[in-house]
């Protein structure tokens, strides 16, 4: 059998209260986690306070500490 290098992808397991950045695409930004089912991911906006219900869409990248959150352009 051929082998291959295969990238594998997993849906993120969110959890309420937790604060992301995503940093590419539609959704750029830093947002805070309100409530997550099955299929759906809340998400809060931390400077207009504005929400927005979603399905299920982030892969983990990586994680940081000691990051400025909400980051405010300069």
């Amino acid at each position: 059998m051929e082998k291959h290098h295969v990238t594998m992808f997993r849906p993120y397991p969110f959890t309420a209260g937790q604060k992301i950045r995503i940093e590419d695409g539609p959704r750029k930004g830093d947002w805070e986690v309100t409530e997550v089912s099955e299929r759906k991911v809340k998400l809060r906006c931390p400077v207009s306070h504005r929400v927005f219900d979603w399905n299920r869409f982030c892969y983990v990248v990586e994680e940081r500490e000691d990051e400025q959150w909400p980051q405010h352009d300069e």
